[in-house]
Formats: C-alpha cells, structure tokens, sequence
C-alpha cells in the first residue's frame, strides 16, 4: 500500500475562438497572427482613458460550457481587476473574475461510460471530477526572445483575447485522471464550438496543482505545487508523474515540500522550479469600476439551454442503442464531431437506399459494417494521409453505396478495401470502380461448378481427405478455387457448392 496519496487539481485556460477581443472590436486571432502587432488597438493595449466593453459571445460562450459541464449560472456576476506587473500585461493589470464568477459547481465524469441523464457531465460508473468554477478573463500578449541579442520584444496581437478558465476541485489522483479529464474537455469545447482546444497552437493551456497527504491525514494537508508551461496532453500525463513522484521522494528523505510553481520541461522529462507561488491577496483582487455588475434572468438561461448541441456523451448513447454499435466503437465514432456527423449522413443514405430496396442486405447489419470500416480501414487512410475527414473526397453517399454492395455480397472484403482506397484517392463512384477493375464476385453458379470440378480434379487427396473427416481439406479446396477466381468467387457460395459436390 502506497503511503502518500496524489491530490490533482487542475486549471485550464481556453481561447474562446469569437471574432472579435474581450473588451474592444480588435479582430481575434487567438495570437497566431504571422505579423506582431496588427490585431490590436488603445483599449487592448492599455491606453489611457480607453474604456472596456464586454464581449457579449464571449460571455455566453463560457455559459454554454458551464452548462455543458452540469454547473449553474449565476444571475449577477461581475469582472474584476487582478493586478500585477508583467512585461507582456499592458494595462498592469488583467481584467478577469474572482467571488462572482459566472458558472460553478459543475462536474465532468472520466473513464465511464455513456451518460444516462443526457449531459456530457453524468455516466453510468466512470469517476467524478468536481468543477469548482468557470470564468472569463482576457489574455495577455506574448514575450519573444530573439537569439543573440539582449532584448526582448512583445507582441500584443493576443492581449485582450477572450480566455475561459476552468478549475477543478482537488478530485484527481493521477496523471492518466488529469490527461483524460482534458480531453474530454477538449472535445466538449469543441463539439459546443466554441474554441479549437489545440494544445500545439496555445489554444489550451494546461496547469496542475499537485500535493501528497499520509493515509489519516487531511486530504489537504499537503503543499501545493503549481506546474505551468504544459502544451500537450501526453506532457500533462508525464509531468503529473513526475510531480508526483519527486514529492514523494523528498517527503521519504524527510525534506519540506515548499509551496511554488514549476515548469515542465518536455527535453529533460522533468519539472523546473520558477518562482515561489503567489496566494490570492497578492493580486489585490477589487471590482472592476469601469464595467457595472452583468444580471442574467431566467429566460436569457433556458434561451442558452435550448442553444446546447447533442453532446458526445449523449451521441455516444444513442449510437449505441440506435444503431445497436458496441461501446468501443461509439467511443470513437463521437472523438472528433466531423467524424460522427460524417457517419450519421452515411446512416441515412443507408437507411434510404434499403428503403428502395436497392440492395437486400439486413439494415442493422449494414450499418455495423459502416461503422466497423468508418473506425479501420477509413481512418487508417486518413492517418496515413494525415488527413481530417473534412479532407477526404468520399461523399456520405458513395461510401454507403460502397457499404451496402459489400454487404450484400457483391464484392468481398479484399476487393472493398481495393475500392476504397480508389475511392480515398478519387472520390470515384464505387460502382464504376468495381466495373473497371472487374471487382464483382462470381456468382455463377454452372461457372463456379466449372472451375470447381477442374479444382477437385487437380486435388484428388484433398478430396479423400474431406471425406474421411479432415476439416482443412475444405478450407484448402476452398483456397485454390479463390486463387483460381482472381479472389472473385463468393466464399459462402464457394462453401455452399462444395459441400453439395462432396
């Protein structure tokens, strides 16, 4: 039994991808601008006597995700001014939210599976991660160090873009809880598109309070360590371990944990000490004068509840009872929204095209076979091509047709997956692909006879062996007629045929 157990909370930045900045009408280019300095202006730069104005999507944006995550909202809220001086902060201090923020009191459940209750916060089993609170802020600018020169140099294209803060409650006990709980947040903000949530661009910024309590003890007995400067979620992961670890071992030795934030260092695989931590009243927290406090009635809440997409919790759900789809596959089906809408439109094609009775196939059946190649062999061509399936040049329609012909029959599996790839590189129909490269199973019953009886011929011992009661005599009779049918041949039929001749 471990002697020291992990309490993990965490705090979570995300870029709100709105057209314009927090507090004034610059144009919101999440700071990825490839010139510094052109999105800005004399109220996200700090000018005196400029004046801020709300970003009224921002707002409802960070509500939305609120009720996403199952928080409640808070019908007076207010900003607040959070000061301290940094070369990249130009007003001196940030403009952001401390005792009315406006979401809090949420929850987002990991490692369960689908939800019951209809919200990406609930499942059936899997953990609960509390979400103490959500609020708004802006965003400062950015410091670039330019090689070989003593100076510094700030851009404040992302000064004053709107940035929504997360923090949970001290509820996760590991580095796997951490990445998970922020890839399911990525995925929320994502499907509520309301941000990108790409790690890699700075649009998430992850941060994780670590500390360790002895067995008996207060669970929050220990000293928090802040780590910051984490971008990815593999990262988050590693430097949670780290943490965790490297406390551990000084606490062994007897040594003091001190209260500090650290940074991550991915090169070394380790974390850096940075700078002591700062408590809330080093901040000097007061409202902000210059925006009155902001009410909410009811019905702006319920307009915002009826605003809220199908979640992927919820789709996840309904794949899997709609479409009778095993959990594993819902669960991927749901990771990226394109991909699941994708696959809804293939449904219903599918389910159109058995409505004509185009093809005799059993409808259930096929739409596992559309999910089951959606998962492998389409994203295994899109991993290749490093692709997104807003790339791929497959319309809904063809690879239904392509589903329902496999489905039925008409081709075999390795002739799909030859068809495919044509469809991949193309977007070509996949029945004229079949016809040129004449794909289409042998269903001819006198010519399958035909080569059957040349087979059993050539392959007399294969045949006295079947008859004395050896299974893979039959698959190996069945082997060469494939070979001899160029892969054409329908193996059932194949199977049906022989065993009527032996």
């Amino acid at each position: 039994m471990k002697k020291y157990t992990p309490v993990i909370g965490m705090e979570i930045h995300v870029e709100l991808k709105t057209k314009s900045k927090m507090f004034c009408d610059s144009k919101n280019g999440l700071g990825l601008e490839r010139e510094p300095n052109v999105n800005i202006c004399p109220v996200c730069t700090g000018q005196p006597g400029t004046l801020p104005v709300p970003n009224r999507q921002a707002i409802e944006f960070t509500q939305l995700a609120g009720l996403a995550l199952g928080c409640t909202l808070r019908q007076v809220s207010k900003f607040d001014r959070k000061n301290y001086f940094y070369p990249d902060l130009p007003k001196g201090y940030q403009i952001s939210q401390y005792d009315q923020p406006f979401c809090e009191k949420g929850k987002l459940i990991i490692n369960g599976p689908a939800s019951t209750r209809g919200d990406a916060s609930s499942t059936r089993g899997g953990k609960e991660i509390g979400i103490t609170r959500i609020h708004l802020e802006e965003d400062t600018g950015k410091l670039i160090h330019p090689k070989g020169v003593d100076y510094t140099l700030v851009d404040f294209n992302r000064a004053g873009v709107p940035l929504m803060e997360l923090v949970t409650e001290p509820d996760i006990e590991t580095g796997e809880e951490a990445r998970i709980f922020c890839q399911k947040l990525q995925q929320i903000c994502r499907y509520l598109e309301i941000s990108d949530a790409d790690m890699e661009k700075g649009n998430m910024r992850c941060e994780a309070n670590i500390s360790l309590y002895k067995k008996g003890e207060d669970k929050l007995s220990g000293t928090k360590v802040e780590v910051k400067n984490i971008n990815s979620f593999k990262f988050v992961e590693k430097a949670i371990n780290f943490e965790i670890e490297r406390q551990t071992e000084m606490l062994e030795k007897g040594e003091k944990i001190i209260q500090e934030t650290r940074g991550w260092d991915a090169n070394k695989g380790e974390t850096v000490s940075q700078r002591t931590k700062e408590s809330a009243h080093d901040y000097r927290y007061f409202p902000e004068p210059d925006i009155p406090p902001l009410k909410f009635d009811q019905e702006y809440i319920d307009n915002l509840k009826r605003k809220l997409p199908e979640l992927p919790d919820q789709k996840a759900k309904r794949f899997g009872e709609e479409y009778n789809l095993p959990e594993n596959d819902t669960a991927v089906l749901v990771a990226e929204k394109e991909l699941a809408e994708y696959f809804e439109q293939v449904v219903s094609e599918i389910k159109e095209k058995m409505g004509c009775k185009e093809y005799e196939c059993a409808e259930d059946k096929t739409i596992k076979l559309a999910a089951n190649y959606a998962i492998t062999e389409l994203r295994r061509h899109m991993i290749l091509e490093n692709h997104i399936i807003q790339d791929i040049k497959i319309t809904p329609e063809n690879y239904a047709e392509l589903i329902c012909i496999v489905a039925s029959g008409k081709i075999n599996s390795s002739a799909a997956q030859t068809v495919l790839l044509e469809m991949y590189k193309t977007g070509g129909d996949p029945s004229q692909i079949i016809e040129e490269k004449n794909l289409a199973q042998m269903d001819n019953s006198e010519e399958l006879e035909k080569i059957m009886d040349e087979v059993l011929a050539k392959n007399e011992k294969s045949v006295a062996d079947f008859k004395a009661g050896k299974e893979n005599a039959l698959k190996f009779l069945i082997g060469q007629i494939m070979k001899e049918t160029k892969g054409k041949a329908n193996p059932q039929k194949v199977q049906e045929i022989l065993h009527n001749k032996l």
